[in-house]
């Protein structure tokens, strides 16, 4: 095992995604115990006044990049995983957090320009990108100066000639460079209903010990097809997933997340209060299994 696996994790609570529409409610929000914020959002000098009142209060700050890419061909840019490590520094966060997808293509190695997609692209799951995947990786971690988290995205389609199943790459992934997993239980659904993955498969292959936290949220389906909007209450099928994961592992923290459609303060608690007592129901078992 690597030192990133054998290292204990840091327990986060019940979080929400900090986003500025909020900022006030969030302040009210009982029992919030950390927020994560969109690392591209800060500025590196200086935290916004309702992030920093909430440091002040012991709330834990996470940043959570989106631009690194760590999935596409070329490696890190080395101003974007500065610019990351700074806004590490500045929340005074225990990791830092990205994504296992690509979002750029083309440049000076190819024979067409370089192309921004917007979004975040899945990786091929074949023995090539794997390998890609975790040189850029281990560039990331050595560029920071906190543990390194990754998310598993939401898909809407697969590669064709995939090697893995999701569980499969993300064992092997950890497995080689001793990163740590942000597990969106959303996005197991969304690949669920989109990809026809059955996320207990996907839930068996996982290494927990190398969970760091877990991401809830809300989505749609239309016309068979799930969108992962983060602008809509968090489903029971989403929440059947959190409680898969959590009947195999206490997690060290679970985090709402919502991005736009922000609905009154009232329903975010609510919300929060039913992640949190799924997460709390398996810190019970947990315990109760260790001091049987």
């Amino acid at each position: 095992m690597t030192e990133h696996r054998t290292q204990q994790q840091r327990q986060l609570g019940t979080g929400i995604g900090w986003r500025p529409e909020i900022a006030a409610g969030i302040d009210r929000l009982p029992g919030i115990d950390w927020v994560e914020v969109v690392a591209e959002n800060l500025c590196p000098d200086h935290l916004p006044a309702p992030l920093a009142r909430l440091r002040e209060r012991g709330v834990t700050v996470v940043p959570h990049g989106v631009g690194l890419g760590l999935g596409g061909a070329e490696r890190p840019d080395p101003g974007r995983l500065v610019a990351l490590a700074e806004r590490a520094e500045l929340t005074g966060s225990p990791l830092v957090t990205e994504h296992i997808a690509f979002v750029r293509g083309g440049g000076p190695l190819t024979a067409s320009p370089r192309l921004e997609a917007g979004h975040l692209l899945p990786v091929p799951r074949t023995r090539d990108a794997l390998d890609v995947l975790c040189a850029n990786v281990r560039i990331a971690q050595d560029a920071l100066p906190v543990p390194l988290a990754v998310e598993n995205i939401a898909a809407l389609f697969s590669w064709p000639d995939e090697e893995f199943s999701e569980g499969e790459f993300l064992y092997e992934l950890v497995e080689r460079t001793g990163v740590k997993l942000l597990i969106d239980v959303a996005n197991l659904h969304t690949n669920h209903v989109n990809r026809g993955e059955d996320p207990s498969k996907a839930l068996d292959r996982l290494p927990l010990e190398a969970i760091a936290y877990v991401h809830v949220a809300g989505g749609f389906e239309r016309d068979g097809v799930w969108h992962d909007s983060h602008a809509h209450p968090v489903p029971e099928p989403v929440l059947d997933v959190l409680r898969e994961l959590c009947a195999r592992i206490s997690p060290p923290g679970v985090l709402l997340e919502r991005d736009e459609n922000f609905p009154p303060v009232t329903e975010l608690a609510a919300e929060l209060d039913a992640i949190g007592r799924i997460a709390g129901e398996a810190k019970k078992d947990v315990q109760g299994v260790v001091h049987a």
